[in-house]
């Protein structure tokens, strides 16, 4: 889309941007915090043996390795540190869970997911599907929430693994991955959960859990991108995905990234301590934003069911004109967040997750994530809630849309 270029002067006249700027993109990536940081730089510069090694670098370093596990155990509540493997992040583990599922039972062929799923699961669901796999994939409703009683009939004798996110990355809508789980038990199959977005927002319990598998990344908690990790419950059946040496139990080949796992296991800590935090003071920060826009931006929705979401994410959808364009003008004033449209990857499609809720045309189209965390201010809140109801009227003003057609 060709947006005519905006005079700062014109169009944010009388407003003065926060320094720095306002990050509110963190379901896409986190800054790394000042803790997690000062962790992180020491096995660099300091213990950066092999853990693998048998000498004193080494075994500091591995050290360093297994109480970051029992970290990463902690904040999941899972039931001991061994259920932990390192990965790369949450698209390996994502493809671990599933493709390490369906190796370990080779006769069962068929997967579940959902239509709103990140596309680590569903672009390999639609490759698995190339490969002779079936998959079925349930819809959801217009606030984003799945039909138990489809899934409970979608599941079948040859099914191996249903992989369901916890909380989705766009709308923030929370699934209820313990009912899920509950009705894939009795069904016999394995159940994945995608927790990417959820660790460190919504408390979590493995042990008391119906979950078998859960993927998390580390970017999206403030740890260093290029680490995450898989839970496996203890007795789930698991192939590894990458083969070579016996790091992390034989269950997963690779020098371990040391740095990046020790500071996941501090941004672990950091998001247990601040997890009331996140669900109170960000929870009223994401209210005050979604609440001031709404009054202020005419033909303007909340898209997803908006009592059952993150705390940190609201997806709001302005009518008659297009993301690209309200993200282009933001990010002149300073203000970093999403666009719920594909238009910035060359395509004219909206994201399929609003295309699975039957968010109406004009309204996918210009739909604009924001994603707050704790080191988000009211102040930086105010300022963008006074800098997007410009935006929106001057492209609303230049946007050539025609109503009666639905088409721009």
């Amino acid at each position: 889309m060709n947006v005519e270029p905006a005079r700062p002067v014109d169009l944010f006249a009388g407003l003065q941007p926060p320094a720095g700027g306002v990050y509110m993109d963190n379901n896409a990536t986190t800054r790394v915090a000042p803790e997690v940081l000062a962790a992180v730089l020491s096995y660099y510069e300091e213990h950066y043996g092999n853990p693998s090694s048998m000498h004193s670098f080494g075994a500091r370093a591995g050290a360093g390795v297994d109480e970051a596990r029992a970290r990463v155990a902690a904040l999941l509540g899972a039931g001991s540190p061994g259920e932990i493997i390192f990965t790369a992040g949450g698209s390996e583990g994502d493809n671990h869970a599933i493709v390490g599922t369906l190796h370990a039972y080779p006769e069962k062929r068929h997967i579940v997911t959902t239509a709103v799923e990140h596309p680590a699961v569903l672009g390999l669901c639609r490759s698995l599907s190339k490969r002779g796999y079936e998959v079925t994939i349930l819809g959801v409703d217009t606030k984003g929430r799945l039909d138990l009683d489809e899934l409970r009939d979608a599941i079948r004798p040859d099914t191996a693994i249903v992989s369901v996110m916890a909380a989705n990355n766009e709308t923030g809508v929370i699934f209820d991955t313990e009912r899920v789980g509950a009705i894939v038990k009795e069904q016999g199959a394995v159940f994945h959960v995608d927790a990417v977005q959820a660790v460190g927002k919504l408390p979590l319990d493995m042990s008391a859990s119906t979950v078998d598998l859960l993927s998390l990344s580390g970017h999206k908690l403030h740890a260093p991108k290029g680490v995450g990790a898989l839970y496996v419950r203890r007795g789930t059946k698991l192939r590894p995905l990458i083969m070579g040496g016996h790091q992390e139990r034989s269950r997963r080949a690779g020098t371990e990234n040391v740095p990046g796992i020790v500071g996941l296991g501090a941004a672990c800590d950091l998001a247990a301590a601040n997890l009331e935090r996140e669900n109170t003071v960000v929870r009223a920060l994401r209210d005050r934003l979604e609440e001031k826009l709404l009054a202020a931006v005419p033909d303007c929705r909340v898209n997803g069911e908006r009592g059952n979401r993150l705390p940190n994410t609201t997806n709001i959808s302005f009518d008659y004109i297009e993301g690209e364009g309200i993200l282009l003008l933001m990010d002149r004033a300073g203000i970093a967040a999403s666009s719920g449209s594909a238009c910035t990857s060359g395509s004219l499609e909206p994201s399929h997750v609003l295309l699975a809720m039957d968010v109406p045309f004009i309204s996918a189209h210009g739909s604009i994530r924001f994603s707050l965390s704790r080191y988000n201010t009211a102040d930086e809140v105010d300022y963008v809630a006074a800098v997007l109801p410009r935006i929106v009227e001057r492209l609303r003003a230049i946007t050539p849309f025609d109503k009666e057609r639905q088409t721009f």
